[in-house]
């Protein structure tokens, strides 16, 4: 268990970064891409000037790294294989 309380809405966020790098991985048509892109430039301005940032001064480059490690899930098509 993380020793962060994340708030959820930056939980959410991280979750929604993977998803949306995991679909442009996979992506081959190029307007889908630059949606993607564009996704992600958004979700990784969301989470790296969200406001609990703040709230942990010089822990934070250790509490960003457990929030991904967190929100990390396993692709489940990956683990199919």
């Amino acid at each position: 268990m993380s020793p962060y309380d994340f708030p959820d809405d930056l939980l959410q966020a991280q979750r929604a970064w993977y998803t949306a790098y995991r679909q442009l991985a996979q992506e081959e048509n190029p307007s889908q891409t630059t949606v993607l892109r564009r996704t992600l430039q958004r979700l990784s301005v969301r989470i790296a000037t969200h406001p609990y940032w703040a709230t942990i001064p010089g822990r934070a480059p250790t509490a960003r790294m457990a929030l991904k490690q967190q929100t990390w899930a396993p692709d489940p098509v990956e683990t199919r294989r």
